[in-house]
């Protein structure tokens, strides 16, 4: 198997420190890390190798002032490509986006500036989305001549429903500030979100690997299924993580009175 170290990689930076906290770092800049084609298959590589590399959470960052404008458009008209090319490049973005929605590893995407277009695609398939006080969204594509091919009709929709990605298409609509934390494009909304997206990725490696890989992944998965099947899958999956070890080190705590307690600061 192909490890971390092995990935010659051009569009991303790859650590992970001694407690298996990854970052993942979008690293071209001068293009307002827009996602070309080499980007998109390394997003694969990386995330594909993550979860078996034992990582135990994630912080999806940029260099620059931008986390990432979405579509390399200046790749995508130099290529010329035909409907059959883009399809299966839209294919590929959704590989590298399931990848990190289905892995099971947590994901904190700390956002800047513009996220936009397939930028929003990226960053919706994080967990969770920490926005700085500069950042904003954006689907520009309806005044580009051009269409979601990412994921956005399944997860932004999710996030924010289908009459607000519709308004953000047709008309350029951009969301930013306590408005887009209120219609669900991002969870916080902070002065650092580097900062935030560590704090927050350092409290969710402390939880047990196999309950964040439920949380990660079968939640994601249920949405998918009929409530039936849902309450089915919820129900297996739930008789696996609740009778684990580490679960039961918890509980034996909690029986004898030195867990923390679930209250407010």
């Amino acid at each position: 198997m192909k490890k971390l170290s092995d990935l010659a990689l051009e569009n991303l930076l790859l650590e992970v420190d001694a407690d298996g906290i990854a970052t993942v770092t979008l690293n071209r800049p001068a293009k307002r890390n827009a996602l070309d084609s080499t980007t998109i298959e390394e997003l694969i590589e990386v995330f594909s190798l993550l979860p078996r590399a034992g990582a135990r959470a994630v912080v999806l960052r940029a260099n620059g002032d931008h986390f990432c404008a979405g579509l390399d458009l200046v790749e995508h008209y130099n290529e010329g490509r035909s409907a059959a090319d883009f399809m299966h490049l839209c294919l590929r973005w959704h590989e590298a986006f399931n990848k990190m929605e289905y892995g099971g590893v947590p994901i904190f995407a700390a956002l800047k500036g513009a996220v936009v277009g397939g930028g929003l695609e990226l960053a919706s398939s994080a967990h969770v989305r920490i926005m700085d006080e500069d950042t904003y969204f954006g689907l520009p594509e309806g005044q580009r001549g051009l269409f979601t091919g990412g994921g956005a009709t399944i997860r932004v929709a999710g996030l924010i429903g289908k009459a607000r990605m519709i308004d953000m298409m047709l008309t350029g609509r951009l969301y930013s500030g306590d408005e887009a934390v209120s219609v669900g494009l991002a969870q916080y909304r902070v002065k650092d979100a580097e900062a935030k997206a560590y704090e927050l990725a350092r409290a969710a490696a402390r939880n047990p690997p196999l309950s964040n890989f439920a949380i990660c992944s079968a939640i994601s998965h249920m949405q998918n299924m009929s409530a039936l099947d849902a309450s089915y899958a919820e129900s297996v999956v739930a008789g696996v993580v609740n009778t684990q070890e580490a679960a039961r080190e918890r509980l034996a705590a909690f029986a004898k009175g030195t867990a923390a307690k679930v209250k407010p600061d």
